[in-house]
């Protein structure tokens, strides 16, 4: 086996419930009343039996924080849902970034790194032909 396939993944399901109480520091029940107001959706066995991954017992942590910060459950799922919308934007804004980057690497070797261009410039007074016509 290679050490990849060694590491558990961060979304495999592995926790009973039992056991991702104690890890998150919190008692079975209250679990059971995170997933039924929908602030975490643990895997079920064929059986029906849930199972935690580390992601899973991340977000009870999260949840913990902010509840002892004072947050009710609803304020909880907002803040949550924030949380993750921002991550999605700061990824899209770094994809865009990149793309950025890339096309301004691309314009300048096409231009030969060359940013300079001629400019003939001249003070054009009213009523009186510019001298930049002027040859």
């Amino acid at each position: 086996m290679t050490t990849h396939e060694n590491e558990r993944s961060e979304t495999r399901a592995v926790y009973v419930i039992s056991v991702a109480a104690e890890l998150a520091g919190m008692h079975p029940q209250t679990l059971r009343i995170y997933e039924r107001r929908g602030l975490v959706t643990p895997a079920r066995t064929d059986g029906g039996n849930r199972r935690y991954s580390d992601a899973d017992i991340a977000i009870l942590k999260r949840i913990s924080e902010l509840t002892d910060a004072g947050m009710n459950l609803e304020g909880i799922r907002r803040v949550m849902h924030l949380e993750i919308e921002n991550a999605r934007l700061r990824a899209e804004l770094d994809h865009a970034r990149e793309i950025a980057r890339h096309a301004i690497a691309a314009a300048e070797g096409r231009r030969g790194g060359s940013d300079l261009v001629p400019l003939r410039q001249a003070v054009a007074v009213f009523g009186q032909r510019p001298s930049v016509f002027d040859d």
